[in-house]
């Protein structure tokens, strides 16, 4: 008898194991941590990226062949993460307008950062598909 018992007891407990396994994994899918390294598909899979931003920190979520937001107002010394979330797209850039930066293709699920450390306003596009322009306004 005592066999059994203790065998119905690791089942009950992996069963409530493997249900806050799933809650917690979905929570945090859902819920990405307000920093730049958030998990790349839970800052793919909410609509409003502003809730991702931080006090240093920004999230650009490239998307549709859009940079999400357009237009990204942060404080200087602020780092900006773009993460790309084309996952049936080609990869994207993120390159400076006056050529102050030029970030290596972004492939799907991947993430490029840059720190703004001075006021000013950043124009950006991406060199393989330019029709795909936003702005960083450092004040």
């Amino acid at each position: 008898m005592m066999g059994r018992s203790h065998a119905r007891s690791v089942v009950a407990l992996l069963a409530v194991g493997a249900f806050a396994f799933a809650v917690g994994t979905s929570c945090f899918s859902e819920h990405p941590s307000p920093t730049a390294s958030a998990n790349v598909l839970g800052a793919c899979q909410i609509s409003d990226v502003t809730t991702l931003a931080g006090a240093t920190q920004a999230i650009v979520v490239i998307h549709d062949f859009a940079f999400h937001p357009d237009t990204l107002v942060v404080h200087p010394g602020t780092t900006v993460t773009w993460v790309n979330c084309d996952a049936h797209a080609d990869a994207h850039t993120t390159t400076a307008d006056d050529g102050q930066w030029n970030s290596p293709l972004i492939q799907a699920g991947s993430t490029y950062q840059r720190a703004f450390a001075t006021a000013g306003v950043f124009a950006y596009h991406c060199t393989p598909h330019p029709f795909m322009k936003a702005t960083v306004i450092v004040q």
